[in-house]
């Protein structure tokens, strides 16, 4: 009787932890899933970051080629005793 018993016992716990293991892959796809998810949030999150400072360095580009024209005109009326203007048309 006891064997019996005993052997309804590990076969009983041998179903425990069978259902327990499909839990825990039901549970590890789930949050594969969660992470892959968030991993592609981030990735469009970080792309677009990287599209915004490369228009922003562009446009600081401009930006200083725009004041480096002026100032070289500035410089060179001053040489040559003309207009801003002028110096910007040579």
């Amino acid at each position: 009787m006891r064997k019996i018993v005993l052997a309804a016992a590990v076969a009983g716990a041998a179903l425990s932890l069978g259902a327990c293991s499909e839990k825990t892959q039901d549970a590890a796809e789930t949050t594969a899933d969660s992470a892959a998810a968030d991993a592609e949030t981030n990735m469009d999150a970080a792309g677009e970051a990287v599209d915004n400072a490369a228009e922003d360095a562009g446009q600081a580009v401009e930006t200083g080629a725009a004041a480096a024209d002026n100032a070289g005109a500035a410089a060179e009326a001053t040489v040559q005793d003309e207009s801003t203007a002028e110096a910007q048309a040579d």
